[in-house]
């Protein structure tokens, strides 16, 4: 039962985790953890090696049926997903200065902000700079990573690029800031798939606007997901029902 909670409590709060439905087989009466579980068997304990087939094909219609689109309790409010405080940004910058101020704005718009000084930080923080990374990217939600232009070692169009070849963040937007407006540099960043160039001092106004942009992004994953699920439960439902046991 508590491993059948931890993955409840686990897809609750990772909305993009799909996992299948749940089910525990166990002779004793688990009435603490129905409610964590899709759907539990119970079976004698003096015959806890066969499970009579019809058992297991009844139980699998009761649960295609809970799962019926019709019958799931999805709500048109996406606003606890795509809630501010969900909203997770990396800094970038290696000035102190600007990286305090970056912070300051980001959570005087109700973001939650890491922030590091060099694009290799950004890059071990992100678990792409091979043995010194310092965080496993199947342990990190990061909604945007900003990130100045002109740093010592790797400048933000490299991390810009780093960032779009890797398979688990490239769909991450990354905003590029500059005290320098040379269109050549503007250009060549936003064709490297950067989401806005930002000129410095970044106003309280861009980064409202950029949370604005997230949260409406997060709404449309949010509906895409619960419309992939609908159809994977009529799917499951008719293939049960047509099923000849």
């Amino acid at each position: 039962p508590q491993i059948c909670k931890d993955l409840s409590e686990s897809s609750r709060y990772h909305i993009s985790l799909s996992f299948p439905p749940l089910f525990l087989i166990n002779p004793y009466s688990l009435s603490p953890s129905q409610n964590q579980i899709s759907h539990f068997l119970l079976k004698s304990k003096a015959d806890s090696l066969s499970l009579s087939i019809s058992i297991v094909y009844r139980s699998l219609i009761d649960m295609a049926e809970v799962l019926r689109p019709e019958m799931l309790d999805i709500s048109n409010d996406t606003s606890s997903l795509a809630s501010p405080e969900l909203l997770h940004v990396l800094a970038v910058d290696d000035s102190i200065v600007d990286r305090k101020f970056i912070e300051r704005l980001l959570r005087v718009s109700s973001c939650k902000v890491t922030v590091v000084d060099s694009a290799t930080r950004a890059l071990q923080y992100l678990g792409l700079d091979g043995d010194n990374s310092s965080v496993g990217f199947q342990d990190l939600k990061i909604n945007l990573i900003m990130t100045d232009y002109s740093m010592p070692g790797m400048t933000g169009y490299e991390l810009l690029k780093k960032i779009k070849e890797s398979s688990a963040f490239r769909e991450i937007p990354v905003v590029i800031m500059s005290s320098e407006n040379i269109l050549p540099r503007i250009d060549r960043c936003l064709e490297e798939g950067a989401e806005d160039f930002l000129l410095k001092p970044v106003k309280l106004a861009d980064v409202k606007r950029l949370r604005d942009s997230l949260m409406k992004a997060e709404e449309r994953v949010f509906k895409n997901i619960m419309h992939k699920r609908e159809l994977e439960a009529n799917d499951i439902y008719s293939q049960l029902k047509r099923a000849k046991i």
